[in-house]
C-alpha cells in the first residue's frame, strides 16, 4: 500500500509515490533555467534552484518589454553612457567600463541571478530606483549611473563604491568583501577603465613634454617664451700672457729722453 506498482517486460516492480514528484518538481526549474539562458544570452545550470524567484521576475519583465522592443528598436548605448557619466558627475569611462563587465553592453542580458539590462540591475534594485522596465537602455542605464554615484558619496573610493554596485552597500565595510564574485569582479571593471578612460588633452600632454625637454639653463618669460639664461664672458686663464702689448703714447716716450737731456746738462 503507498507504492505504484510499474510494469516493465514481463514483470514489474514498486516505485514509491513520492518519486513522482521529483520530475515535477525538476520540469519547471529546468525550463526556467533554459529560458534564462536561451532570452537572456547568458550560462546557467538548468538544474540550479538558486534566485529562482528572481529569474522568473525577470522572465515575466523581459515577456512585457520585447513586443515595444521588437517594433521601435534600441539607442545607442554609448552616448546614454556618457549622457548619464556626465549628469550624475562620475569618472568619464567608469560607468562605461561597468556596463562592458556587466552586460557586456547587452541590453537583454539575464543573469544567473537574475539581474537584468544593460547594467544588471536585480528586481529589488530596479524597483527602488523607480526603473518599470530594466530592458529599455535610457532608464536602465540612468538607474545605473544614479545607483553607482551614491556608492562613490557613501565611500569616497572607486574600488569600494564598485564593490558596492556588485555586492550591496551592506557587504561593503571598508575593504572589497570576499564572496567568491565580487573579489574578482572589481578588478576586472578597473582593469576596463584602464581601456575607457578617457585621454589626456592634447595641449596638456604637449605641455608636459615641453617641461620635461626644456633645458635647465631656459627659463620661461612673462609670455610663456622660453628665454635662454645669460651666459657671462669666459675670463681668461690665469698666467696667460696678452697677445698684444699696448705701444707707449707720444707723451711717455719724450719723458725718458728729456730726463737724460737734463742729466747731461
Amino acid at each position: 500500500m503507498g507504492r505504484k506498482r510499474v510494469q516493465a517486460g514481463g514483470g514489474g516492480f514498486n516505485v514509491p509515490w513520492w518519486a513522482w514528484l521529483l520530475p515535477c518538481a525538476l520540469v519547471p526549474v529546468v525550463l526556467l533555467n533554459v529560458a534564462v539562458s536561451w532570452l537572456g544570452e547568458t550560462h546557467v545550470s538548468p538544474l540550479s534552484f538558486s534566485f529562482l524567484e528572481a529569474k522568473a521576475g525577470a522572465l515575466r519583465a523581459y515577456a512585457e518589454h520585447r513586443p515595444s522592443c521588437l517594433l521601435e528598436g534600441h539607442a545607442d548605448l554609448e552616448p546614454l553612457i556618457d549622457a548619464a557619466e556626465r549628469r550624475h558627475r562620475l569618472p568619464p569611462g567608469l560607468l562605461r567600463a561597468l556596463v562592458e563587465v556587466e552586460s557586456e553592453t547587452r541590453v537583454h542580458r539575464i543573469s544567473p541571478a537574475g539581474a537584468m539590462g544593460p547594467g544588471q540591475l536585480m528586481p529589488t534594485t530596479a524597483a527602488m530606483l523607480g526603473v518599470k522596465d530594466p530592458f529599455d537602455p535610457a532608464p536602465a542605464i540612468d538607474a545605473s549611473a544614479r545607483y553607482l554615484a551614491e556608492q562613490l558619496r557613501r565611500f569616497g573610493d572607486v574600488r569600494l563604491a564598485v564593490a558596492a554596485y556588485n555586492a550591496g552597500p551592506g557587504a561593503v565595510n571598508g575593504r572589497v568583501p570576499r564572496n567568491g564574485e565580487t573579489e574578482f569582479y572589481v578588478p576586472k571593471v578597473l582593469a576596463a577603465w584602464e581601456h575607457t578612460r578617457p585621454a589626456p588633452p592634447v595641449a596638456v600632454a604637449a605641455r608636459t613634454v615641453q617641461r620635461t625637454s626644456t633645458p635647465p639653463a631656459a627659463r620661461v618669460g612673462a609670455r610663456g617664451v622660453a628665454t635662454a639664461k645669460p651666459v657671462p664672458p669666459a675670463k681668461p686663464a690665469t698666467g696667460a700672457k696678452p697677445t698684444a702689448r699696448a705701444r707707449p703714447s707720444a707723451n711717455s716716450a719724450q719723458k725718458p729722453a728729456a730726463t737724460a737731456s737734463a742729466r747731461r746738462g
